[in-house]
């Protein structure tokens, strides 16, 4: 059974991990079940073991943690829904990749709770709006902002880290990075997107869909 858990305030980034480890340790164990954290942090960025010196526009904006998950540089910070995954992807298809798309899967079901239309792009991790709003690229294309990042690691097939979700962050605070190594796309929220659209609302739909796409 996947238990949830929510954490109120601001989450230093640091003892999140620590957390991960040891209840990674744990499940691996038989000592404690999977769990999906949820937090929010203080303004951060990470470093994911894909991430490019280039890509820290801004190395003193905000502190920077060297992070073992997947990706690239992303931002965490208050007004965005941080959910760590900590489940057995053994025993959910034993396939790194399947796993990946169940997490966006998971995401795209969420924001289809707000009527938002999330998308998948080939060669870009993440969950990405099209934004009709907006003046069309140069090339004359449709604008697209991300709204949410995916960033796992595997630890014998226990997972951590997870999946980030833009409730309403100060968008603003990306300018230090180039976010997942991706420059021509620009970032946006629900509440960006016009919704009235709370943590707690957020919180409801991703424990409503977490069993939708991923079942106990």
């Amino acid at each position: 059974m996947v238990k949830f858990l929510k954490s109120n305030g601001l989450t230093e980034y640091t003892a999140a991990c620590e957390f991960m480890d040891r209840r990674v340790s744990a499940i691996l164990e038989n000592r404690e079940s999977e769990l999906i954290w949820l937090v929010e942090h203080p303004p951060l960025y990470t470093a994911g073991t894909s991430s490019k010196p280039e890509d820290l526009i801004e190395p003193l904006k905000f502190p920077v943690h060297n992070s073992r998950r997947g990706g690239q540089y992303t931002y965490h910070g208050p007004g965005q829904r941080v959910a760590y995954v900590m489940l057995d992807a053994g025993r959910r298809g034993h396939d790194v990749r399947l796993f990946v798309r169940r997490l966006q899967e998971w995401v795209i079901a969420t924001l289809d709770q707000f009527n938002v239309i999330g998308e998948v792009r080939e060669g870009r991790i993440g969950v990405w709006v099209v934004r009709k709003d907006k003046p069309p690229t140069a090339t004359g294309a449709l604008r697209e902002d991300k709204i949410a990042a995916i960033g796992i690691r595997l630890r014998k097939w226990i997972s951590f880290h997870g999946i980030s979700i833009n409730v309403e962050p100060d968008l603003s605070h990306y300018s230090g990075i180039v976010p997942c190594g991706i420059s021509e796309h620009g970032v946006t929220s629900l509440v960006d997107l016009g919704l009235a659209a709370t943590m707690d609302d957020l919180d409801v739909a991703l424990k409503k869909t977490f069993c939708e796409v991923f079942g106990a």
